[in-house]
């Protein structure tokens, strides 16, 4: 029976993840030329600020998705917006990566 490769498993899991993460990505905006009955508040600013990064790499292969929303009450979208693109461009995603060696007396 041959062995499987554990690179094999991580790279099928990565691709699985990031398919699920993609399903989180902003939809297209439809009511961007027209009245909207919803504003987009601090919390989905954040949200899309969030989810910049998929919502990015998706929007150069299409024009129907944007990372940021038209309809948005204002500076509390903006707020929200910049929030969550400073957490998702953090360092706080390498703060579980192994400490550098250090030395023994």
């Amino acid at each position: 029976m041959p062995k499987r490769s554990p690179r094999r498993g991580w790279i099928a899991a990565t691709a699985a993840c990031l398919l699920l993460l993609t399903a989180c990505a902003a939809g297209a905006n439809d009511v961007a030329g027209a009245g909207a009955g919803h504003d987009a508040g601090f919390w989905l600013g954040l949200w899309h600020g969030l989810i910049s990064p998929i919502t990015f790499v998706i929007s150069l292969f299409t024009s129907k998705v944007s990372i940021y929303e038209v309809h948005n009450n204002g500076n509390w979208y903006d707020v929200g917006f910049v929030l969550g693109i400073a957490t998702a461009f953090s360092g706080a995603g390498r703060a579980g990566a192994a400490a550098p060696g250090r030395r023994e007396r």
